[in-house]
């Protein structure tokens, strides 16, 4: 078995730590890859923007399966390409990747197909979005329609910053969700999907703002922790029956059907759980909290899901916690190249953002690296990550200190 995996992040790094605990004699590669994932699989050092080369690669190779882990490539049509030349990858289409790439494509289709969500209104930048604005009730949640790598949505508190937040994001996208305001708590809830096939994996809950207590800019994800205690398992049902398989079924009335990794970013509000936003792949920092908690093999699971045997997951009663570094800064100006000593032997220290440099390994991106701990109860695994975190000798990372906390 030979196995692609495109990325170089947090996310790849644990979705390759869980192809080699499932099959140590799997042959893995990795697109770019990262320092983590080349003491268990082999990087390969090609452009991502490159499709082409990467279709050829896979195809010298000779590989089974491929991974996408970024929504960029599954935008490109990353998986079309692969599907013309008869290569299996596990990612939806560059149509059904809408589901992402377009906050108003998505609200569109939930709104056609009844699927709950907050209340919403679309504009271009000639469309009267300041009028609009002024008749909503603050907080205002504000949204660019297309990729932001997770910096694409604005929490505004005042009229004023939620029409500066439209004037920054109309310059670099053709329009702006304008969004109701959602309360209650939220959850990650990721799925494998083929066709009209659903397969939820545990829920997670992460940590989107970049300060203690959600304050500061939202980012790609500071930490994150599974199960969730707060959701009962009636409502994570109810969120399949009611969201994720109707949104797969509506795809594919559409003429997209989806495949591949379906993630809701769901909140159970006072009127039920609604969507806040859906991605096309793996949620990251979800997924370093999720696969290693799950003990069912994943590419035997979806040798399942494409050949419509029945499929059965299961999960350990363990609980997993994760805490973020990042670079100082984050999400804003960030310096990097700044030596780190990650723990070389944790298994669960999963790379996002570093690269060797001659004087060892160095930080390389706005989020360095998420510490994981896995224990049996809530509190031990949040105290062991934290000490994870403090452990590392002259840490030069800042963190979020209340992941988990309180619950």
């Amino acid at each position: 078995m030979k196995v692609l995996v495109l990325g170089g992040g947090g996310r790849e790094h644990a979705l390759v730590a869980k192809l080699r605990q499932d099959d140590p004699q799997v042959t893995i590669y990795a697109i770019p890859g990262n320092p983590g994932i080349a003491r268990i699989a082999e990087c390969v050092a090609l452009p991502l923007a490159d499709l082409k080369t990467i279709v050829d690669f896979a195809l010298e190779k000779e590989i089974d399966w491929t991974f996408v882990g970024g929504e960029e490539l599954l935008s490109q049509g990353i998986v079309d390409l692969f599907s013309n030349h008869q290569l299996r990858i596990f990612g939806p289409t560059q149509a059904a990747a809408q589901i992402e790439t377009s906050k108003r494509f998505a609200k569109e289709l939930m709104n056609r197909y009844q699927i709950p969500t907050a209340r919403y209104q679309c504009f271009r930048v000639d469309e009267p979005y300041q009028a609009y604005l002024k008749k909503q009730t603050p907080p205002y949640v504000i949204k660019a329609d297309g990729l932001a790598k997770g910096k694409g949505v604005i929490i505004a508190e005042s009229l004023e910053e939620a029409v500066l937040a439209c004037d920054r994001l109309l310059i670099s996208h053709s329009c702006v969700v304008i969004e109701e305001y959602l309360s209650g708590i939220e959850f990650s809830l990721m799925a494998l999907v083929h066709k009209d096939r659903v397969i939820p994996l545990e829920i997670a809950q992460d940590y989107k703002r970049a300060r203690d207590n959600d304050q500061g800019p939202n980012t790609g994800g500071m930490g994150a922790y599974s199960p969730v205690p707060l959701i009962p398992k009636r409502i994570v049902k109810a969120a399949v029956n009611s969201i994720m398989i109707p949104v797969v079924k509506a795809l594919s009335a559409e003429n997209i059907p989806f495949t591949g990794v379906l993630y809701g970013g769901l909140m159970w509000t006072k009127t039920g759980v609604k969507v806040i936003e859906f991605n096309a792949r793996f949620g990251d920092p979800e997924t370093e909290v999720v696969l290693p908690r799950m003990k069912t093999k994943l590419i035997p699971t979806l040798e399942k899901l494409f050949s419509k045997v029945p499929i059965r997951l299961r999960f350990s009663h363990d609980v997993t916690v994760g805490v973020v570094l990042a670079s100082p800064g984050y999400p804003g100006l960030i310096q990097t190249g700044i030596p780190i000593n990650l723990p070389v032997a944790d298994p669960y220290c999963f790379h996002m953002g570093t690269k060797m440099s001659s004087d060892g390994l160095i930080t390389a991106g706005g989020r360095v690296a998420i510490l994981v701990a896995k224990d049996k109860t809530l509190a031990d695994a949040r105290r062991e990550a934290y000490l994870k975190v403090s452990n590392i000798p002259d840490n030069p990372c800042v963190y979020r200190k209340d992941i988990a906390k309180n619950l």
